[in-house]
């Protein structure tokens, strides 16, 4: 049997972390995610992230709200650290990617794998 990992619980693997978002992001939760994502990607003495993948891939729905924590996350986390979003391509939040022009700013990725791996 396997185990997935819970939505918003964060997960890391060497330097990079592994976010994964909730079933929906709107603004009754985008708020709450950011300090969560924040404080996992931060660096800290015994480690400091250079990628931060955040997992849209089991998000059915996503707003602005959703666009706006992303453009935080990059805000606030140390220039050197990367951002990747991982977004299924027929997906409500690839479509909001894509609509938003965010999709040019941030590389987004089919699966975990690939975007772990870049």
């Amino acid at each position: 049997m396997t185990f997935l990992p819970k939505p918003s619980e964060p997960h890391e693997l060497s330097d990079r972390v592994l976010f994964p978002f909730p079933p929906e992001i709107d603004f009754s939760n985008a708020d709450e995610l950011l300090p969560l994502i924040t404080s996992q990607a931060r660096p800290r003495p015994d480690r400091r992230p250079r990628v931060v993948v955040l997992d849209l891939s089991s998000t059915l729905f996503m707003d602005s709200q959703g666009v706006r924590l992303i453009n935080e996350v990059r805000r606030l986390l140390h220039p050197e650290t990367l951002v990747y979003v991982v977004a299924r391509p027929d997906g409500v939040a690839s479509r909001v990617l894509e609509l938003t022009g965010l999709r040019r700013d941030v590389p987004v990725y089919d699966n975990v794998p690939e975007a772990m791996a870049a």
